[in-house]
């Protein structure tokens, strides 16, 4: 399903199930929250780069990604410290507070299980149109939310300690393969 808030123009991708994701002990999550080049549910593909013009706006200006509880803008649960373009798609690391009661409520629910997911909140600045959905070619990333059911079921946190020596050397090569085509392109 695809939300849509005609008053600030904000767009953002939540449904589908999957497997819960891990968390380590200090509450520190990491994963991607976008997937280069598979179609989300309701059909969108976000192109690789879409995220980088926006991001680097959005930092020169000292400001940074929102962590949001299910994409409520009044509950904010911790902050994103990373958020980068890589090979394969947009990855987050950052750390649930635990200090708020929401961030509490958050981190009991992702180590319950109940939540086990990751979506985005953004505007689309340019795209096209391509079979159900769109190839999405340029987003202005506004938040990334820890939510139930995200459109894009790959869409996971994961936890470092739980990130295994084949995790990271899939994703470096994933990366490397991606990288090595579009310089052969």
């Amino acid at each position: 399903m695809t939300g849509y808030d005609p008053a600030n123009m904000l767009e953002t991708k939540f449904c589908g199930l999957g497997e819960a994701p891990a968390l380590d002990g200090d509450a520190t999550i990491a994963g991607y929250a976008s997937l280069y080049g598979i179609a989300d549910q309701g059909g969108d593909i976000v192109q690789k780069g879409a995220y980088g013009r926006a991001l680097e706006r959005l930092f020169a200006k000292g400001r940074t990604v929102k962590m949001l509880w299910q994409h409520d803008p009044n509950t904010p649960i911790g902050v994103w410290e990373a958020v980068e373009e890589d090979g394969t798609g947009l990855h987050v690391r950052g750390r649930i507070l635990t200090e708020v009661q929401a961030g509490r409520e958050a981190l009991a629910l992702l180590k319950a299980g109940a939540i086990d997911g990751l979506s985005i909140g953004y505007r689309t600045i340019r795209a096209e149109k391509s079979g159900a959905g769109r190839l999405l070619h340029e987003i202005e990333l506004w938040e990334v939310s820890l939510v139930t059911f995200p459109m894009l079921p790959e869409a996971r946190a994961q936890s470092k300690s739980e990130q295994t020596d084949d995790d990271v050397l899939a994703t470096s090569l994933a990366s490397f393969f991606d990288d090595a085509a579009a310089l052969l392109a």
